[in-house]
């Protein structure tokens, strides 16, 4: 799942993950101050980030897929929102230190050692009071191939979460087995891990 396999994904006319934001942010997305300066990582075609613009945040895209951010750029522009993106590999990205009111992380998953280096900064990376959100498929999705990579080591547990995010003292870590409706690629019963964390 290398940027070739998300730009040929992405190049389809239609929005692989639809345009409506993920029902885990939507329905977390109050608990962040207004006007909170965003960050949300592997953003795709950015149905997340133009979710949280609409709702006057300040946000920025990162991707490393130049398809999926020029179909967030385009809905962006229909809307008329102000959103800005960065297409970079988040191997070569780091995390500004207390810059972040928020950092945004919906289905982005990593190899182990890009996990562990992404993961490691979101703490530094908030300012005091700022919050991490997370959804994404745990590993037990491999029971139902309703979404997601079809690799275990691609997939999380509590522990490697809890492991990845052990600075913060304030953290909810929960797992469930719901109904997922996001478009073509994440459809039906699946086992999802959902992470609040505050600094």
């Amino acid at each position: 799942m290398d940027v070739n396999f998300w730009n040929t994904r992405y190049k389809e006319s239609k929005y692989a993950y639809g345009t409506e934001p993920n029902d885990f942010l939507k329905s977390k997305f109050t608990i962040l101050k207004p006007h909170s300066k965003i960050l949300c990582l592997a953003e795709g075609e950015g149905r997340n980030a133009l979710f949280l613009a609409e709702n006057n945040h300040n946000v920025t895209a990162i991707d490393y897929s130049l398809e999926g951010l020029n179909k967030l750029s385009k809905l962006a522009k229909e809307r008329k929102l102000n959103i800005d993106t960065l297409c970079i590999d988040l191997s070569l990205y780091k995390i500004e230190a207390n810059k972040w009111d928020a950092i945004i992380c919906i289905f982005g998953h990593f190899p182990s050692d890009l996990r562990k280096a992404v993961f490691n900064q979101v703490y530094s990376g908030l300012n005091n009071d700022g919050f991490f959100l997370m959804e994404a498929y745990h590993k037990n999705q491999l029971n139902y191939k309703t979404g997601g990579p079809q690799v275990s080591e691609l997939l999380y547990s509590i522990e490697e979460l809890q492991n990845d995010f052990s600075e913060f003292e304030n953290i909810s870590i929960e797992t469930s087995i719901k109904e997922i409706e996001e478009g073509k690629y994440h459809k039906g019963t699946s086992a999802v891990i959902q992470v609040i964390a505050s600094k």
